[in-house]
């Protein structure tokens, strides 16, 4: 599969990143999504906030003037935790602990050429912990 990240959110990095920090997150990003890339962008340094709670998960880069991301927990039908699908595979990552399933508030992303801009309400999100290792990449070679 190829693809393109033309006119579409690429990687940001908080200001106060090392050099290291930034070369260790490129390398990471290449083993967890190993597909054939036409191009990838970087855009502007950004602060990046961002908190996950047992009811509520929230994250905005440069304020949420960039982007924004608000999930807030859905009980379910028993009242009782957050819907969870688990034993499903997230791109290359061997483990994670499931696909936490949130009711969005809002997903926007503000920055960017259009037609990229976008702002969505009311659909569903899902927080996930991915756990992946050097020792991961060389078993995948």
């Amino acid at each position: 599969m190829s693809l393109s990240t033309t006119n579409a959110p690429g990687n940001t990095f908080e200001p106060s990143a090392t050099k290291e920090q930034r070369e260790g997150i490129r390398e990471f990003l290449s083993h967890f999504l190993p597909l054939e890339w036409e191009s990838l962008t970087e855009g502007p340094d950004a602060k990046i906030e961002w908190k996950a709670e047992a009811v509520r998960a929230e994250a905005k880069l440069d304020g949420g003037k960039a982007a924004e991301v608000v999930l807030t927990r859905y009980s379910g039908a028993t009242g009782e935790g957050t819907t969870v699908i688990d034993n499903m595979s997230y791109f290359a990552a061997p483990r994670n602990d499931g696909f936490n399933i949130l009711p969005v508030e809002i997903v926007a992303y503000r920055r960017g050429p259009k037609p990229a801009p976008f702002e969505f309400r009311g659909t569903s999100g899902w927080t996930i912990t991915v756990d992946m290792n050097s020792k991961d990449v060389i078993a995948a070679r």
